[in-house]
This record gives structure tokens, C-alpha cells and sequence, in this order.
């Protein structure tokens, strides 16, 4: 094994606490494979068994969207008001959905 990172891809950790719950970003690795990678994941952030589930993938592989374009990216959405529940009425008796 080598004894720096370098040698490694960087792998972003996402955990489940427990079933029904979403999967969390927690962190980041190093890890030479996707197997080494959940192995380092697990001992890094479930050491007090704090999860049921782990997900790992490469940073590589994600893609953000530009700051500088927030205005065009979402705008549109203001003027679909129709996606707001502003418009649907809750039955009795429903205390959440």
C-alpha cells in the first residue's frame, strides 16, 4: 500500500442511520477501489454503529452546477407556482403527509 494519497481517488461517503431515513453526505476518503473505499468508509464514520447503510462514489464523478448561474438554472421554478401545495386543501385528520 502506498504511503501517500496520492496513488488514491478521493470517494465521497454518504451514510444511512436507519431504515426510512435518507442517505447523508459525512465525509471523504482515499481509497485505490470501490471495495477499499466502503472498507475505509465504514472504519472512518460507522465506528459507533452509527449506520445501516453506506454509499460511496467517486468525487470524480460528481457534477455541480456554477454559482454564477443560479439565476438562469433556477428561476424558472418562481413561475410555477402550481408546483407549491399552496393550492391542494389537507383532509381531517391528516396531521402529516
Amino acid at each position: 500500500m502506498p504511503a501517500s494519497t496520492g496513488d488514491f481517488a478521493l470517494w465521497e461517503v454518504f451514510v444511512r442511520v436507519k431504515n426510512g431515513l435518507n442517505h447523508r453526505h459525512v465525509g471523504s476518503v482515499h481509497a485505490a477501489d470501490a471495495r477499499m473505499a466502503i472498507e475505509a468508509a465504514r472504519d472512518a464514520y460507522t465506528r459507533r454503529m452509527e449506520g445501516i447503510s453506506l454509499w460511496v462514489l467517486p468525487s470524480a464523478a460528481i457534477v455541480a452546477s456554477d454559482p454564477a448561474e443560479a439565476d438562469a438554472l433556477f428561476a424558472p421554478a418562481q413561475d410555477k407556482v402550481y408546483r407549491h401545495p399552496t393550492f391542494y386543501s389537507v383532509p381531517d385528520g391528516v396531521s402529516h403527509l
